[in-house]
């Protein structure tokens, strides 16, 4: 019996010195606990912008696969020549070969 009111007296001390300790301690400083605010809605809009940015790198993918998918899927476009050629006329290509020298052996 001895033991369960010591244990209870134990108890009821430490409880009373941790109420005065939080009654009695050091105030905390409130621009600490501005800057403490300041950074986490920072830190919160920080990821807010690095979700948003990767949900656009996802839909930009998503776009790059689908132009990809339909420039396979879509028929062969004629030449870029040809197509720019009026009916009926004719194109002369000339061609030039370059001589080339070499250096000089010293």
């Amino acid at each position: 019996m001895t033991t369960k009111i010591l244990r209870s007296f134990l108890i009821a001390g430490v409880a009373v010195s941790a109420l005065s300790l939080a009654a009695c301690g050091p105030k905390t400083d409130t621009a600490a606990d501005a800057n403490a605010s300041k950074a986490a809605q920072d830190a919160a809009a920080s990821a807010s912008t690095a979700q948003d940015a990767s949900a656009n790198a996802a839909t930009a993918a998503a776009d790059a696969n689908k132009a990809a998918a339909d420039a396979a899927a879509a028929p062969a476009a004629p030449d870029a020549t040809t197509a720019a050629e009026a009916p009926g006329t004719t194109t002369t290509t000339t061609t030039t070969t370059e001589k080339k020298t070499e250096p000089a052996a010293h």
